[in-house]
C-alpha cells in the first residue's frame, strides 16, 4: 500500500484504485480525544458526534468524497451483500442504518461505500469497465462465507462486471503472525474452501495461526479476479497505527475503508 501523508493525516491507498477516491484509515489525523485518539471513524465507540463529522470532513476533504455522501454498512459478521444508491448517502453517519449487511456495491457516482474494522479484513473493488465500486467487511465469519465472493458475484448481477475487469485491494487487517485462534476458525475455513485453505492455516500446538488475507484471496480467485493488491500492514502488529481490538480491547476507535466513483465536488 501507499501511505498518504496531508500534515497530521495518514491513510493508505492502493495503486490498483488509484483512478477512484478510496482509502484505508489509520489512527492518525483526526480530533476525537483520549483512548480514541484521534481518527475514529465509529459512530458507536462512544465519541461525540462533533468529532466523528469532523474526522469525516478532515478525510473526506483530503481523499475527495463529501462525508453526507457516505453509506455505511452496520456489520453482523455475515455474507450478506446490498446494492445502494444516492438515496441511501447519510445512512449510518446522520441516520442510524437499519439493516444488517457485511457488504456494500452501487455504480452511482458519489456514493461513498463505507466499511469498519479493527482487525477483520477491509476489501474494496472498482471495475473501471463497468463503472462499479464496492466495498467488504470480512471477519474471519465473513471469510469462511465467502464474501469477498459473493461481493464479486453480486457486481456481476447487478452491472453486468467481468470478473477479469474488477481490480481488488484487501487492506491492512491482523495478519497470520497475530492471528491466533481455536480450532474452530481453521475448521470453518477448510469446511469452506476444502485443502485450499491448509496453505494459509499455521498449527502450532493446541493453536493455529490463520492467514485472513490469502484466504480471502483464494476466494477471489475461484470467483474469477485477476488484479489482486494486498497490504503487507499488519492491524495487530501496529496497534499505534492502526485500531486493533485485539491489542487494544474495546476501548478503541474504528477504521474505515471507503470508495466511491467520484463525480461530486467538495
Amino acid at each position: 500500500m501507499i501511505t498518504v501523508q496531508k500534515g497530521q493525516l495518514q491513510y493508505l491507498v492502493s495503486p490498483l484504485l488509484e483512478a477512484v477516491p478510496h482509502c484505508f484509515s489509520t489512527r492518525f489525523g483526526g480530533v476525537s480525544e483520549g483512548f480514541l485518539s484521534s481518527l475514529n471513524l465509529g459512530t458507536h465507540r462512544g465519541d461525540l458526534p462533533q468529532n466523528v463529522w469532523e474526522n469525516y470532513r478532515i478525510l473526506g476533504q483530503a481523499v475527495g468524497f463529501c462525508p453526507e455522501n457516505t453509506v455505511f454498512t452496520k456489520q453482523i459478521h455475515s455474507d450478506i451483500v446490498e446494492r445502494v444508491d444516492r438515496s441511501h448517502c447519510g445512512r449510518g453517519l446522520l441516520r442510524e442504518a437499519e439493516n444488517g449487511c457485511d457488504a456494500l456495491v452501487t455504480n452511482e457516482p458519489g456514493v461513498v461505500l463505507t466499511v469498519f474494522s479493527a482487525d477483520c479484513t477491509p476489501i474494496l473493488f472498482y471495475d473501471p469497465v463497468a463503472r462499479a465500486v464496492g466495498a467488504a467487511h470480512a471477519g474471519w465469519r465473513g471469510t469462511a462465507a465467502g464474501i469477498a465472493a459473493k461481493t464479486v458475484e453480486k457486481m456481476q448481477q447487478e452491472f453486468g462486471c467481468k470478473p477479469e475487469n474488477i481490480r481488488v485491494a484487501i487492506g491492512p487487517c491482523i495478519s497470520q503472525c497475530c492471528f491466533e485462534t481455536h480450532a474452530d476458525v481453521p475448521q470453518a475455513m477448510i469446511q469452506a474452501l476444502g485443502s485450499c485453505a491448509e496453505g494459509c492455516i499455521l498449527p502450532k500446538g493446541e493453536k493455529f495461526f490463520v492467514d485472513l488475507k490469502g484466504l480471502n484471496q483464494i476466494w477471489l480467485r475461484k470467483a474469477g479476479v485477476e488484479q489482486i493488491h494486498i497490504a503487507k500492514e499488519c492491524t495487530a502488529c501496529e496497534p499505534n497505527r492502526f485500531w486493533s481490538h485485539r491489542r487494544v480491547g474495546d476501548r478503541r476507535g474504528s477504521s474505515a475503508a471507503m470508495i466511491t466513483i467520484g463525480g461530486d465536488a467538495l
